[in-house]
This record gives structure tokens, sequence and C-alpha cells, in this order.
């Protein structure tokens, strides 16, 4: 074989893969602009920390306030939601019932005794 056309033909087996790749990745960019342009109240997604919570407002352009436990609702700018969370059929979004919160007691305050640490900070 020539030499002069196999110089051709390796670089075209080189940008190959770099060229599919790069189509790759523009299709999975647009894939999560449409899903973070598609949120509305009541879906429950994971943020790309890995918070799970659910949508409460998403009027905003940049932002969407997720509630993430009970009464506590943060903002988030929505490229930082990974993805929907699919429920199972039939299940809404997880209630946090009061059963579940640890009871405090008021009564004794922890302790809080310098120790033997190096930058001599209290510890409870």
């Amino acid at each position: 074989m020539d030499i002069s056309l196999l110089f051709p033909l390796l670089i075209l087996l080189l940008f190959i893969p770099i060229f599919l790749s790069g189509r790759r990745q523009k299709r999975q960019m647009q894939e999560m602009k449409d899903l973070q342009a598609s949120l509305e109240p009541g879906d429950v997604v994971m943020t790309t920390s890995g918070m799970r919570g659910t949508v409460v407002d998403a009027s905003y352009e940049d932002t969407i306030d997720l509630e993430i436990a009970d009464g506590v609702v943060t903002t988030w700018v929505r490229g930082a939601v990974r993805e929907k969370v699919a429920l199972p059929a039939g299940e809404d979004a997880p209630a946090v019932e009061a059963a579940d919160e640890p009871e405090v007691s008021l009564d004794k305050a922890p302790s809080l005794e310098k120790d033997d640490s190096a930058n001599g900070t209290p510890r409870s």
C-alpha cells in the first residue's frame, strides 16, 4: 500500500471516535436541558449533589424551589437537577411522618466539656 494513502486513512480513523463522542455529548446535554425545562410542581427530582426533593415552584427561568422535608423549601439552580425520580406506580411523593422524628428532651442539655484534643474545642 502506498504510504501517501496511509497517513490520511490513519487521521480519518482517529477523528471518527472523536466526532461520534462529540455528537453523543451534545445529545446528552440537550436531553438534560429538556428535562430541566420540563420540571413542574409535584415532580420528584434528584440533584447533582444527591439531594432528593419535590418541585414546589418552577415558575422562574433559572431556579426552582424544592421541598426537601416537610416545610423546608430550598432554591436551586435548574442546572443542579440531574434526573426525575420515577416513583412506583400508584405511589405519591413520600411524606415524612411525625413518628419518624427523634424525640428531643429539653430538660437536660448535653454537657460540653473540654478534652485533650489538639485544638482544645469542646466536644459533646
